[in-house]
Parts: C-alpha cells; sequence; structure tokens
C-alpha cells in the first residue's frame, strides 16, 4: 500500500506540474486530480484483466508487471504451479496405487453405501464375472446372484468370508469349477472392500491330503486285521503242522505288504524334500535295462509258472544323466506295472531309443487289458487304482505311478500314458536333451 500512494502521488504531482506549466498554477489541481483518474483507470483495467484470468481457471494470467496487480498475478501464478505440481503427484500415486492393486492375485472391488462398484482390478473382473468399465455403478448383487453371497452382502455381518463357486464358470486344475473365498471390509461409513481369492487349488490340496489319509489308513488297517485274526487263531485253535506253515506265509505275505506301503511312503517323502537331481553323474541306459530286464524275468516266475513273453531292446547306447537310484526306481515300476498287470503268457515290450528331435524315449508296452480314458488323467494320484481287488491280487501299493510322477519331474521328464482296453498300454518317459548324451567306451585296465 505504501508504493501505491507514493506512485499515486508521484503521478498526481508530474500531472499538475505539466498543466500548471502550460496554463499557469491555477490549473494545477485539475492536473492533478486528471492524473489520479488516469491511474485510477489504468489500476482498474489491470485488476480487470487479473481477474477475468482468473474467472477463466487461470488461462492467460498476466505475466508480471508494474504495481499490485503484477505482483498479485505474479504470486498466483506461483501458487498455481505449486498445486499443479502436487495434483500431479497425487495423481501418480493414485496410478501407481492402482496398478499395483491390478497386479494383485488377489480380486478388488469398492462399493458405495448402495452397493454400487464404484472401481474393480481385472482379477475380479474375472473371478465374479463383471466388465471393470461397463458395470461401474451397478449393483453387484444384481451381478452375482450367488444365493449365499447376497445373503452375505446384505448381512453386514462380516467377521467371516464366505466360499462361492465363480460365476465366471471358470476351471481350476483338472476342471474343476473355480472356488472363491469372498471377504468384505467396511471402510469410510457405508462404504465396503470386497476381497475375492481363489481357493480351488487349496481345497483340491485338503481334500488329497484326506483322501490320502484316509487310503494309508485303509491300506495298513487291512493286512493288519489279517495278521489280527491270524493271530487269534494260531492263540486259540490247534492247528496242525500244514495248516500253521499255511497261516504263518499268509502272515508273512500281509506283513511283506504293509512293509513295502512303508518303503514306497518313504521313498515318495524323501522325493518331495530331496534336492534336485545331479547334472553331471551319469548313467548306461543299458546297465538300467538290464536290471529292468532281471527284476521283470524274477516277477514273472513267481506270479505265474506259465510266465510272459518278454523283450528288452535298445536302439541306441545312452547315457543319463541324474540320481542312478531315481531313474532305477522309476523303469522299474513301469515294468513291473506291466508284468503284474498282463495276463500270464502275455507279452510285455521295453524299449529305449533316441527321437529325431533328440530326446530319448524309455517305453514300455503291454497286452494286458487296458484302462478306459477316465481313468488315465488320474492314474498318479496316490492309492488311485482302478481295480482295487486286481491291485491287491498283483501286490500293488498304489503307489507306484506317483513315485514315477516324481521322479521324471526332478529329472524334466514327461510321462506319457497311452491305454486302449482290451488292446494293452504303453508308459513311456520322455527325458529332455540336456540330460542324455552318448555311452562313453568303457575303459578295460591291462
Amino acid at each position: 500500500m505504501p508504493f501505491r500512494i507514493a506512485t499515486f502521488l508521484i503521478a498526481s504531482c508530474a500531472g499538475g506540474a505539466g498543466v500548471g506549466a502550460l496554463f499557469g498554477w491555477r490549473f494545477l489541481w485539475i492536473g492533478a486530480w486528471a492524473g489520479a483518474l488516469a491511474w485510477l483507470l489504468l489500476d482498474a483495467w489491470r485488476a480487470q484483466r487479473l481477474l477475468r484470468a482468473l474467472r477463466d481457471d487461470a488461462v492467460g494470467l498476466p505475466t508480471r508487471g508494474p504495481g499490485i496487480w503484477g505482483e498479485l498475478a505474479e504470486r498466483i501464478r506461483k501458487l498455481l504451479r505449486s498445486r499443479e505440481q502436487q495434483t500431479r503427484q497425487a495423481e501418480d500415486r493414485l496410478h501407481e496405487f492402482l496398478e499395483a492393486i491390478q497386479a494383485s492375485p488377489n480380486g478388488v472391488v469398492l462399493i458405495d453405501e448402495q452397493g454400487r462398484i464404484e472401481w474393480c482390478n481385472q482379477t475380479a473382473a474375472v473371478q465374479l464375472g463383471i466388465d471393470a468399465e461397463r458395470d461401474l455403478q451397478q449393483h453387484l448383487a444384481n451381478l452375482v446372484r450367488d444365493p449365499a453371497f447376497v445373503a452375505y452382502l446384505a448381512s453386514w455381518n462380516y467377521s467371516r468370508d464366505v466360499v462361492i463357486d465363480a460365476p465366471s464358470m471358470q476351471t481350476g486344475p483338472h476342471g474343476k469349477l473355480m472356488r472363491l473365498s469372498v471377504q468384505v471390509h467396511p471402510y469410510a461409513g457405508n462404504r465396503r472392500l470386497l476381497l475375492t481369492r481363489d481357493i480351488t487349488a487349496l481345497e483340491q490340496a485338503d481334500a488329497m491330503r484326506r483322501d490320502f489319509v484316509a487310503n494309508v489308513s485303509h491300506e495298513i488297517r487291512t493286512p493288519l486285521t489279517v495278521l489280527t485274526g491270524f493271530v487269534e487263531t494260531l492263540q486259540s485253535l490247534p492247528l496242525e503242522a500244514d495248516e500253521r506253515s499255511r497261516y504263518l506265509g499268509l502272515m508273512g505275505q500281509q506283513a511283506q505288504r504293509m512293509g513295502t506301503l512303508v518303503q514306497d511312503l518313504l521313498t515318495l517323502s524323501r522325493l518331495e524334500g530331496s534336492a534336485a537331481p545331479p547334472m553331471n553323474q551319469w548313467t548306461r541306459v543299458r546297465a538300467l535295462l538290464a536290471h529292468c530286464e532281471d527284476e521283470a524275468r524274477g516277477l514273472s516266475e513267481r506270479l505265474s509258472a506259465q510266465g510272459h513273453r518278454l523283450f528288452f531292446a535298445s536302439e541306441s547306447d545312452s547315457e543319463l544323466s541324474g540320481a542312478a537310484t531315481e531313474l532305477q526306481s522309476a523303469m522299474s515300476n513301469l515294468v513291473s506295472n506291466a508284468v503284474r498287470y498282463t495276463p500270464p503268457g502275455g507279452e510285455v515290450t521295453v524299449t529305449w531309443r533316441l527321437l529325431p528331435d533328440g530326446r530319448g524315449e524309455f517305453a514300455v508296452r503291454d497286452t494286458g487289458p487296458g484302462i478306459a480314458a477316465e481313468h488315465i488323467p488320474r492314474l498318479t494320484e496316490r492309492f488311485y487304482r482302478v481295480d482295487r481287488s486286481r491291485s491287491r491280487e498283483t501286490g500293488g501299493t498304489g503307489l507306484g505311478l506317483a513315485i514315477v510322477k516324481h521322479i521324471a519331474q526332478r529329472h524334466g521328464a514327461q510321462l506319457r500314458i497311452e491305454s486302449t482296453p482290451g488292446q494293452g498300454s504303453r508308459f513311456a518317459l520322455l527325458f529332455p536333451v540336456t540330460r542324455l548324451r552318448p555311452a562313453r567306451p568303457v575303459s578295460v585296465n591291462a
């Protein structure tokens, strides 16, 4: 204000002096008032210009000029620049936050007081079967019509979650319908944050755990029941030597069956918890085949006096890298399964060859009863059997193919199963090129 008054006085004096010099001192006051009026008009024009720029959202704000209005315009410009920068920073943080939520594996939905969708990430849109843009401001209960979800959303009791089938009809592993856990958290009054989580794998794992415990209990309980019955018989009845010998032989078979089951369970546990197989340890494939052949011929003789027609062939002399005991276990399991499930007099063919793409194939083909297509995807599940009675007769534990699958995965191999009922089956292990090399000549010491 002092600067403005001083400017006004100087202008007035200058105007008055000019008029007095021209017309005499009596016109001094007239000149002073004329100068003051001119200054006021100029000042009013500058103020009007600043107000007009502010009405237009500060577009065309005048640059810094003389007088208080120029100073005020410059201060407003600085303030606006600071606010714009803060706004941009806030928008950037908001975008980063939304991108982080978009990247979340869980679904996120923001719901207003009336239950309408304010925003959702793409995960929630896919899981709930809604459109992230088209369905904004739509009532979520009208889009997700599961009765349990609708009742949960309307209850305002969100101390627990609710589990529903995915409305989008998506399927999880093994073609099963996706299951969602939905949890709501109120915030900012009556607004709600809804979180969705895919729990399909968790439920399947829990079901597998229950089945596993039930199967183990059943597999152990059956031979224990037989052993208990025989023990009570031997204790309570006077038996002849032949009967006693027969009972003891059956007891030995059941004990051996339990021992095999425990051994297979320990093998699975070791495979799941051990380190990856080495890449610098090599085993000759022909040595593995020779061991499989010895086991297969011995098993065939024990199962039937007629035996089986067994053929073993290796088209190339190769070496495999990895754990030799695991590779032998996987191959032996496939061969022994073929012998067990092929009727006496049937044919089992075991081959090793290199494929055109450089991979190695270990294949076992049999002329057994074959397997229906609906059973093939589940053959590698623990204790899964196509025919339980047949498995017990042949002495299988139901864990052999599960062991083969784990060993194959640990060595980067693939297990392929082809079977036609009444025409036999073919099981093949496909080993990657990185696990193969030509067999090196055996050095002979003089």
